[in-house]
């Protein structure tokens, strides 16, 4: 039987990328996964491009999108907390003295932005578990130096009972305040109800686990915004639920990381929960279009800037060709046409698109007309100078990519922190 990839599909048909995906992601187009790579066999394909014939033109997005808002309408009660003075006053990534002890474990940690935007906040870390050894390389790096966090920084794979129960012997004895995580989202299958059912399938299960035999004070989770449509709104309910039995409280809603002075348009979804009682605040946004950050508020000082390895400003090597194509580029314009996000040309004054890791295809220079370096897409994301990516270049792209932009993290790690307060304040 033959099989094609999403590439060979998108060239078949003519539609991108990304659209393909979703079509896999909401289990129209059936799809194996192989290697980390989808294939389609043809008689899938053929009865997907029937059923796009018989359909009408707009039909599932449509009900898509209503599907989505009245999701959002039911479970967003949120309690917004004013974060705005804090977010310039506090900064304990730079100032150590501000750092509390107030414990974290991050799951799914990646290079660190969660946690680095955590530690800004003032929390400190004592654990984390990532599989991917350049990323581990990464955290244990910068992470290291941090107050208190010792250094069991390996990579290991969290469905591995005796990572899970080395972490809970490193923490013996702390009290945890707060076990935080990114669960990837493609631990959820789509084919008909057995995300809900088959706990093989939801590595979020695993943080679960986790969660439950340690007690964490708060749990705080995050995700991609296309995780609240997921069969129609029953994972993000089933996730709720599930916290529930274990006696945590959730809140949740869509940030925009460009809110709160990240230069960059970023949504994601944020689950905040507790046990002990407190109110579940989320960090009300306090920028907007008139006043955002912008690629050039944090990209001018690399303007004159020569290539350092040490610091991950790494020029890619690029043929004539293609630097041709990118001077004739349009602002605002993908280089090629089967990428929404990838290889796009943003605005010098405006946040940036979507860092995202997409295969290479990282965002091109609006003035200097080639493409961005680690450095400049971590700057973006809004990782701090003396953040350092290890592993090949490559994978520095993969670990920013993937990354929560630290000063996202820092904005939610105040509201939580702000809660924890009101709580203890009230104890005493």
């Amino acid at each position: 039987m033959n099989f094609s990839s999403i590439m060979d599909i998108s060239k078949r048909t003519g539609k991108t990328i990304k659209s393909i995906r979703r079509e896999i992601a909401l289990g129209a187009l059936k799809a194996e996964k192989q290697k980390n790579k989808f294939i389609i066999n043809e008689l899938d394909f053929k009865t997907w491009v029937e059923t796009l014939k018989s359909d009408k033109p707009g039909r599932k997005i449509k009900k898509s999108s209503k599907q989505k808002e009245v999701i959002r309408k039911k479970v967003d009660k949120v309690n917004w907390l004013e974060v705005k003075e804090d977010m310039k006053r506090v900064d304990a990534w730079q100032d150590r003295g501000q750092q509390k002890d107030f414990f974290f474990i991050d799951l799914f940690t990646g290079a660190g932005g969660l946690s680095c935007g955590l530690v800004m906040a003032g929390m400190t870390p004592v654990g984390s578990v990532e599989i991917l050894k350049p990323a581990v390389e990464t955290y244990k790096y910068n992470f290291s130096k941090v107050r208190n966090f010792e250094d069991n920084i390996t990579d290991r794979d969290i469905c591995d009972p005796e990572v899970k129960k080395t972490l809970k012997d490193s923490v013996k004895g702390k009290h945890i305040h707060l076990i935080a995580g990114g669960f990837p989202c493609q631990g959820f299958s789509l084919a008909g109800n057995r995300a809900v059912t088959d706990p093989r399938n939801s590595l979020y299960l695993e943080m679960l686990e986790i969660v439950k035999s340690l007690k964490p004070d708060f749990v705080l989770m995050e995700n991609v915004k296309g995780l609240r449509s997921m069969l129609n709104g029953k994972i993000e309910e089933k996730i709720i639920q599930d916290y529930k039995k274990i006696g945590y409280d959730i809140n949740v809603t869509v940030l925009n990381s460009a809110d709160y002075g990240v230069p960059q348009y970023r949504e994601r979804v944020i689950f905040v929960g507790n046990r002990i009682n407190a109110i579940n605040y989320h960090p009300k946004p306090f920028l907007d279009e008139t006043n955002r950050v912008t690629v050039g508020d944090v990209l001018a000082k690399y303007l004159d800037m020569p290539e350092n390895i040490e610091k991950n400003h790494i020029f890619a090597n690029t043929s004539d060709k293609i630097l041709e194509k990118i001077r004739e580029l349009p602002i605002g314009k993908s280089l090629y046409k089967n990428y929404s996000d990838g290889w796009k040309k943003v605005f010098w004054d405006k946040p940036s698109s979507t860092v995202k890791e997409n295969h290479g295809g990282v965002n091109i220079h609006p003035i200097l007309n080639r493409l961005m370096t680690p450095r400049e897409l971590a700057t973006l994301q809004s990782f701090p100078d003396d953040f350092i990516f290890k592993g090949a270049k490559k994978w520095q792209l993969v670990q920013i990519g993937n990354a929560v932009p630290p000063l996202l993290g820092k904005a939610i790690g105040l509201a939580i922190l702000k809660s924890y307060e009101e709580v203890s304040a009230e104890d005493k």
